[in-house]
């Protein structure tokens, strides 16, 4: 993959391999016609327009524009909507969904903009699924990213600076930055919120560090710290 912004249609004839260090990745549109996706790895998807069915081997979800999702292995796609699907291949994730989206992101980004985690990682450095909210009138620094970044806009509008080019962004705007492809992104007049696929992360659990072992408490001291103080009393 070569190292520039790359804009793509939002129709049912898109499908772009993702190669990378992190695991490769498989992009690919549902648009309206039903269809069944299996992968070895696991899907994480967002309704970009109307509404689909998601079934699974033991149930069926209907699913609004909005929603978002993540399914491991195989699934069946229904419905008159489009839905963005990327598999992380050969990595099992679990199934989980929810949404629609909300106004804003809960978490600080760079330049007065904003972010919200919809699909953390199950262990740190697993693949994840972001919402970025930009208000109007942003001008954001110019950035990379180590890994591969696949967005789509979900309303609004704006523009992304890269390469020396300025490409226009509006609902339905379906993109690929490739790691280390210095980009940033500018609003005027206009809010954008931004669907954005990670293929890994550096934050998450670990074996040694999550909710569970954290607050598990032995003679007054976490869990967490049972086998270093064991080791230290032999």
């Amino acid at each position: 993959m070569n190292k520039e912004f790359i804009s793509l249609p939002l129709d049912s004839t898109t499908q772009e391999l993702i190669e990378e260090s992190a695991g490769d990745s498989l992009l690919q549109v549902y648009s309206g016609k039903a269809t069944d996706y299996s992968t070895n790895g696991t899907w994480f998807g967002f309704v970009a327009q109307g509404s689909v069915s998601l079934d699974t081997e033991t149930a069926k979800f209907p699913l609004k524009q909005g929603m978002y999702f993540s399914c491991p292995n195989s699934m069946r796609l229904s419905g008159t909507g489009t839905c963005i699907l990327i598999s992380r291949l050969n990595w099992q994730g679990l199934f989980s969904l929810g949404g629609p989206i909300e106004k804003s992101g809960r978490l600080k980004y760079i330049d007065g903009c904003s972010d919200t985690l919809l699909i953390p990682p199950v262990e740190k450095g697993n693949a994840c699924l972001n919402y970025l909210y930009f208000p109007c009138e942003i001008e954001q620094t110019l950035h990379t990213h180590p890994s591969v970044r696949v967005g789509l806009v979900y309303e609004g509008e704006g523009i992304c600076r890269s390469s020396g080019k300025e490409i226009p962004l509006k609902p339905g705007s379906l993109f690929i930055i490739p790691a280390e492809t210095e980009h940033a992104f500018s609003t005027k007049g206009n809010f954008m919120k931004v669907i954005a696929y990670h293929p890994d992360s550096d934050c998450g659990p670990t074996h040694d560090n999550h909710p569970m072992i954290n607050k598990t408490i032995v003679k007054g001291t976490s869990a967490r710290y049972l086998e270093e103080i064991q080791t230290a009393e032999l």
